[in-house]
């Protein structure tokens, strides 16, 4: 363990976060830049004396589970958490799940495009949205929680009336594969654990797909969507990949100057609202 690397780590690390980053009021004005000691601390659900001994290079050598809640609290990516476990002397194990937290970024660059945009995590929760997705396919804001899954609303909810036949077979095959990869990246995931179970015990389909046991990740996607409104839309689905979050923007596009082009400009201008 190198307790001097170590707090050094943890210090860099909390005074690049700010309070908005991890969900805190910014409160009055700070005296040094980032998270207060006391904040990290909080959020890893330690003792601010222990976390406090750490930076300072005088803790006792933490365990894997203070490793994994400092990891949570810093915001740590993949690579740095790996660090992380290495200079405390541990070896860094599977992460253990799938981030939840979307960049800033990515939320601006999703609510300024005028074509429809998802951000999925790597078990297909959805993250984020924008008005022309929940004008194309599903406004996620009036469906629970739990639910905000596309493999749930696949196979356990029937959602695929707005997508052909070929379509809806061709998601179900490669994302049953695209979970097992995730299955094998997260194992101590409860999250990924209890939507494979709800999935094997809902859904006969995905129990004749997960007992193949294929193993892919879904990387580009083309589909037909039959829009109750504006009729059939051919679209193609760029994925963009943000490595370090583990997560997808899927994009919805069509060729332009197409039926399915004007079909999509339509949906941006109408939203949600019916046109009878």
């Amino acid at each position: 363990m190198d307790r001097g690397q170590l707090a050094e780590f943890l210090r860099v690390r909390r005074e690049r976060l700010t309070p908005a980053d991890v969900g805190l009021p910014a409160g009055l004005r700070r005296r040094t830049p980032g998270l207060r000691r006391e904040e990290v601390a909080s959020l890893a659900t330690m003792s601010t004396d222990y976390y406090t001994r750490l930076e300072q290079a005088r803790g006792p050598h933490p365990s894997r589970p203070v490793l994994t809640g400092l990891a949570r609290a810093l915001r740590l990516s993949d690579a740095e958490r790996a660090h992380l476990f290495r200079l405390a002397g541990e070896q860094p194990g599977p992460p253990p799940g799938p981030p939840a937290d979307v960049r800033d970024g990515v939320l601006r660059m999703l609510a300024r495009l005028d074509i429809p945009g998802i951000v999925l995590d790597a078990k297909y929760d959805v993250l984020a949205w924008n008005r022309q997705y929940a004008a194309l396919l599903t406004d996620f804001s009036a469906v629970p929680v739990k639910e905000r899954n596309l493999l749930r609303q696949r196979f356990l909810h029937g959602e695929s009336s707005r997508f052909s036949r070929e379509a809806t077979q061709a998601f179900a095959h490669e994302a049953s594969a695209d979970l097992r990869a995730a299955s094998a990246t997260y194992p101590d995931d409860p999250a990924i654990a209890g939507l494979i179970a709800d999935l094997l015990a809902g859904s006969p389909e995905f129990a004749d797909l997960w007992s193949r046991h294929e193993v892919a990740r879904q990387q580009t996607l083309c589909q037909t969507i039959l829009h109750p409104e504006v009729g059939r839309i051919d679209v193609i689905c760029e994925i963009l990949v943000v490595p370090d979050r583990d997560q997808r923007v899927v994009l919805y596009t069509a060729e332009p100057g197409t039926p399915s082009d004007q079909a999509l400009r339509l949906l941006d201008v109408i939203g949600t609202q019916s046109l009878t």
